[in-house]
């Protein structure tokens, strides 16, 4: 397999669509619910989480509409709890506003669903069936029958509609702009697969005194054991005693407690088998990293998988509305991907190291830490963000909040900012790096560290200069210790007594020294008489050095001097003085003899056409290549020989 880099990399490929699409919140069609399909982490990711539907007072406004009652939220369900307490406070000021005076508080409809509520919570089914309208049950119809209607549909409320009680009127006439019968006002619609709804109706009757009150209508309390075929919990209740249906614990259901509870022990080993084999299918095609894969993936992978499992069976064993809101949330999941993000990004750190050092750029290791803490940072608020949304948050207020947070706190750390993106710069862009020797400003240093603030330079005077990052990247910085040569081009100042041929001489003598020696590149070399100076005849020296080490470069400068020196005075001719200088010694006197040889010797070279100028010719360059003993005769490592 490993011959085969193109069917890897669409395995490779494959495992990460896989990865993702768990992480974003699969779903399997066979287990659709018959409610409002929850948004994903995909929709919320692209934009499209779903909101909030209408409040069921403005869906009223169209009697044929078929918009389903709004699934709550965890927010809501807190809220909703919140509001509860309030209650007692609330029915009394609404009986202080001349609502019909009824010791079960039925009248108003909202009074009215919350006492029902309230009884079947208790599970004082008795109390709760004196909410419903029983006068079009069978004569002979028992109590404990609408003690069962009332249960069940406690048991229909649970698991598919939620009721928001502050939508609901307080008028005892009812809700006037609901579209419904004066008698009647609507608490919620249930929507089943094949497109029947059921509406769950409030009716206006009187009791045996007189007094109007509100129960649930009679066409509703029909509809109770369909709705109970269609919604309950079909033969578990028959395996199952009936407390265990009943009893909450912090709002959930007991059964359901301990249906997750077992699915959570089953599926797990299932999710570390999972994960072992997906871990196992990376070793086979990159082994060099299984290792790594193994002790950093394993744990949040094999979490994300169990949160998909757990999800998709929970589907299947028909949660309450109160489980799908927590559902909704999708806290495991959550952490579950912020824990796979984070290790990714330990992993991507792991190997940028490595990169790192097989380059030589162990310093730069310096800025891995900060900036995989600062995208961990980044990818927890992601998560927490999400995690707010889910529950019902709007998170688009806490990002305005947070960028203008953001900007102020960018604008606190300005400086600092500039010298950690100046770091990266140093590292990225290279100018200089650690153990060069460089000029910069009106200094010359060594780099001893660069930090995240500032770069420290130990100078020519031992001393250490710190200098903030954010300047030291904006300076003119001339990096010496990456020069492959050094520049040896010095400006040769002869006396004007200076004869022409004195001149030819040295120029053709320099040129030939120079050709001549080891440690100087052949190209570019250049000898020029350059022209007349205010007290000079001004000869100019471009060539290079082909050492890289600077004391090696000084040595081999101080050797070409010395033999320059040496041609001059053979030639008969001297250095300049400036001519701004007045000597009361006599000057040096001319030699005339020196000078006369000289001339013989370039009328020798003349007529053997020999005067190699303007250029030496490439054989006569061969021929002297290498020629002269370096280092020079009497030094200690002079071997005696031409290089």
């Amino acid at each position: 397999m490993r011959n085969y880099p193109t069917i890897r990399r669409f395995v490779e490929i494959l495992l990460l669509f896989v990865t993702v699409e768990l992480a974003v919140g699969w779903e399997p069609s066979a287990f659709a619910s018959t409610e409002t399909p929850e948004p994903t982490l995909r929709d919320v990711i692209k934009g499209k989480a779903k909101e909030k539907q209408a409040a069921n007072r403005a869906a009223t406004e169209n009697a044929d509409a078929s918009t389903e009652t709004p699934e709550p939220t965890l927010r809501d369900l807190i809220k909703s709890k919140a509001k509860e307490k309030q209650a007692a406070k609330r029915a009394a000021a609404e009986n202080a506003d001349g609502v019909p005076d009824d010791p079960l508080g039925r009248g108003v409809p909202r009074s009215s669903v919350r006492g029902f509520l309230a009884a079947a919570k208790s599970r004082d089914y008795a109390r709760a069936s004196e909410y419903l309208d029983l006068r079009n049950l069978p004569e002979e119809a028992t109590p404990a029958q609408g003690y069962e209607l009332a249960r069940q549909l406690k048991i229909v409320f649970d698991r598919v509609l939620w009721i928001d009680l502050e939508l609901l009127s307080t008028n005892p006439e009812g809700d006037s702009e609901d579209n419904l019968p004066a008698a009647r006002d609507r608490v919620g619609r249930i929507q089943v697969e094949d497109g029947k709804a059921y509406e769950i109706l409030l009716q206006r009757v009187p009791k045996e005194d007189g007094v109007y009150i509100w129960k649930f209508s009679s066409s509703t309390v029909a509809e109770i054991p369909e709705l109970y075929r269609e919604f309950g919990y079909g033969p578990l209740e028959r395996i199952f005693p009936a407390w265990l249906f009943d009893i909450t614990v912090f709002g959930i259901h007991l059964w359901v407690w301990v249906a997750f509870i077992v699915l959570g022990i089953v599926l797990y080993p299932v999710a570390m088998l999972i994960t072992r084999s997906i871990i196992y299918l990376i070793s086979r095609f990159r082994p060099d990293v299984s290792e790594t894969i193994a002790r950093l993936f394993s744990g949040p992978i094999t979490l994300l998988i169990w949160t998909v499992l757990g999800r998709t069976a929970g589907q299947a064993v028909g949660p309450s509305i109160v489980v799908q809101a927590v559902g909704q949330a999708r806290t495991v999941q959550v952490i579950a991907l912020a824990w796979l993000v984070i290790r990714l990004m330990d992993f991507g750190v792991h190997r940028v190291g490595l990169n790192l050092d097989r380059k030589g750029l162990i310093g730069a290791r310096v800025l891995l830490a900060p900036v995989a803490s600062l995208l961990k940072l980044v990818a927890l608020t992601g998560a927490v963000l999400l995690w707010l949304d889910n529950i019902g948050f709007k998170v688009t207020t806490l990002l305005a909040g947070l960028s203008i947070s953001g900007v102020a706190v960018a604008l606190a750390s300005q400086k600092s900012i500039e010298n950690v993106f100046g770091a990266l710069t140093l590292y990225t862009a290279r100018p200089v790096k650690v153990g060069d020797f460089c000029r910069f400003g009106g200094a010359m240093g060594t780099v001893e560290e660069i930090g995240l603030r500032a770069t420290r330079i130990r100078t020519l005077e031992r001393s250490v200069i710190s200098i903030a990052n954010a300047e030291f990247v904006s300076m003119h910085l001339d990096n010496l210790s990456v020069r492959d040569r050094f520049w040896f081009h010095p400006l040769l100042r002869l006396r004007y007594e200076t004869t022409p041929d004195q001149l030819r001489y040295i120029l053709i003598e320099v040129r030939k020294m120079l050709y001549a020696h080891p440690k100087v590149l052949g190209e570019p070399l250049h000898v020029r008489f350059q022209g007349f100076g205010e007290y000079s005849l001004n000869i100019e020296v471009f060539s290079y050095i082909g050492v890289t080490d600077y004391t090696e470069s000084l040595e081999i400068a101080e050797d070409l001097n010395f033999r320059i020196m040496d041609i001059v005075a053979e030639a008969g001719s001297d250095l300049a003085f400036p001519a701004a200088i007045e000597y009361q010694l006599p000057g040096k006197p001319h030699d005339e003899e020196r000078a006369r040889a000289v001339a013989a010797r370039v009328k020798e070279w003349k007529a053997k056409r020999a005067l190699y100028l303007p250029n030496f010719p490439k054989d006569k360059i061969a021929e002297v290549k290498g020629s002269l003993d370096y280092p020079p005769e009497g030094s200690p490592q002079h071997t005696g020989t031409s290089a």
